[in-house]
């Protein structure tokens, strides 16, 4: 298959493969493949105007999370739709002309599942991930794992953040004013990604994970929450394809800032 491929590196157990726009374009679909549009650096460093389109990135995987263009609230895509959690907790539905700065998807089929009977904790719900894939996938800590789960939750405290505009801050800035609110109680899906540590700067490291609700009333980034019931499905994926924009580098994967990182992922009033 013809690709123009910019880099190539092994880290631990996963390939990481930076592609040019030509190479979204062109890429098959893999249930073992995650694909990411940006990187999380540059979105640190307030490039938040979107290469590449949703049309593009869903052609490409049917579950996944984000960002879009100028940073108007958090992505959640979903059975292959995409939605936006705005600054004041509105949800809406994207077409595929929306533009995304940051979004990493896969083709989920859920290689394996664990059912939620009594209440989790966002911390005991990642433990159930982590053994899943561990004991069930044989997944290294180092793979890239996709999660979706399904059910009742409580106590979800969201956030989102408001569309930025040029000059764009970097984006320690905009979470520092980003909006946080809670759920006291909604029925929906968790869907996101646990990266390895090896990957910070190119992703989150850790798990990174968004909601939306059934009804589409409430979504967002997650910060916390308690799983009462449900189904949690996991999958492996052992490639990393990342679509750089032009004038965007891979870089050095793990030479980023962490505390940074941990601050922009856990909200505002995290330590």
């Amino acid at each position: 298959m013809a690709r123009d491929i910019v880099d190539d590196r092994l880290i631990g157990a996963l390939h990481v493969r930076a592609l040019t726009r030509a190479g979204l374009q062109h890429d098959t679909v893999d249930e073992h493949v995650a694909v990411q549009a940006g990187t999380l650096a540059a979105l640190l460093e307030g490039g938040y105007d979107g290469d590449a389109t949703l049309a593009e990135v869903l052609r490409l995987g049917d579950l996944g999370l984000g960002t879009v263009q100028h940073l108007d609230g958090e992505l959640v895509v979903l059975d292959g739709q995409a939605w936006a959690v705005r600054a004041d907790g509105r949800v809406d539905a994207l077409d595929g002309s929306v533009r995304t700065p940051f979004a990493v998807v896969c083709q989920f089929l859920g290689s394996a599942s664990v059912r939620c009977e009594s209440p989790w904790t966002l911390a005991e719900l990642r433990d159930q991930v982590d053994r899943t894939a561990r004991d069930v996938l044989g997944a290294p800590d180092d793979e890239v794992v996709a999660v979706r789960a399904t059910g009742r939750f409580s106590n979800l405290r969201l956030r989102s953040v408001a569309r930025q505009h040029h000059p764009y801050p970097p984006l320690r800035e905009v979470v520092a004013h980003q909006t946080e609110w809670q759920v006291d109680s909604a029925v929906g899906t968790v869907v996101g990604f646990r990266f390895p540590d090896t990957l910070a700067g190119v992703e989150v490291p850790g798990y990174h994970v968004h909601f939306l609700s059934d009804d589409r009333t409430a979504g967002g980034h997650v910060i916390d929450l308690t799983m009462l019931d449900g189904d949690v499905q996991v999958q492996a994926c052992d490639d990393l394809h990342v679509e750089l924009p032009v004038g965007v580098s891979l870089g050095t994967p793990g030479a980023v800032d962490r505390d940074e990182v941990q601050r922009v992922e856990g909200g505002k009033t995290t330590s």
